[in-house]
């Protein structure tokens, strides 16, 4: 029997990287995918080297609350109940305390912060009757500081706990409910390679001298997603090539 047998993942950011591993970890485990994100032609491809009739695209800006509710209509629609969400729409730009412009602090927090506690609020609104997971991808920067990170940093601290706060809450409410975060190391996606320059030194930052694959992280994405994790809420994930151990 597969994994996830029966279950209906909505998974955000899923044209590429981590979300487009996760669709595809997902679809061999069994699971009905529905993916979303900006990218109309990422998303297109997407759904080429995904080959299957059981995953279906649908364009949203996660950081526009009313774009949630028609996306968990149309996956009930076409798929029935969801049972997982994987909050994994995110961006990244350089940034310090000293010189970010609330242009750019608003940018980050608008897809990063608010693109999550809208997963999570209509997430809990659609799974709170059957049960399910949702799952937040964080990131190291949601534990550690990192000075050219100022906006991100303070975007995935956020997402860790309220992360924290919304398991906390459904099981309050009862709810069959559980909320996690995953916080990856750097890992090959094309928002980590679009630095080639950078790439020895990122290596270099991880004791197991590497960087991840999005395979790697799909893998605890899929555990989360699984009965296998029953037992884990309100959690945080670390799969940083030992990053954060040092």
């Amino acid at each position: 029997m597969a994994r996830l047998d029966g279950k209906v993942a909505l998974i955000t950011g899923g044209a590429k990287g981590f979300g487009l591993s996760t669709a595809k970890l997902f679809l061999q485990h069994g699971a009905k995918v529905v993916i979303t994100d900006v990218d109309q032609a990422g998303a297109d491809q997407a759904l080429a080297e995904l080959d299957s009739d059981n995953v279906i695209f649908i364009k949203q800006d996660v950081s526009k609350e009313d774009e949630w509710e028609p996306v968990f209509k149309k996956a009930v629609e076409k798929f029935g109940p969801v049972n997982v969400v994987v909050n994994n729409a995110g961006i990244l730009e350089f940034n310090d305390a000293e010189h970010i412009t609330t242009e750019e602090w608003h940018k980050i927090q608008a897809v990063d912060v608010d693109g999550v506690i809208y997963g999570v609020k209509y997430g809990i609104k659609y799974l709170k009757e059957k049960g399910g997971s949702i799952i937040n991808l964080c990131s190291i920067a949601g534990l550690i500081g990192i000075s050219n990170l100022y906006a991100y940093n303070a975007g995935k601290g956020s997402v860790r706990i309220l992360t924290k706060s919304a398991a906390l809450y459904c099981c309050e409410q009862n709810y069959p409910i559980r909320i996690n975060s995953v916080h990856p190391g750097y890992a090959h996606t094309p928002m980590v390679d679009a630095y080639p320059e950078m790439r020895q030194d990122l290596e270099a930052l991880h004791p197991m001298k590497r960087l991840g694959s999005a395979e790697e992280i799909a893998n605890m994405v899929m555990y989360l997603a699984s009965d296998e994790s029953s037992f884990s809420t309100g959690s945080e994930f670390v799969v940083d090539g030992g990053y954060t151990a040092q």
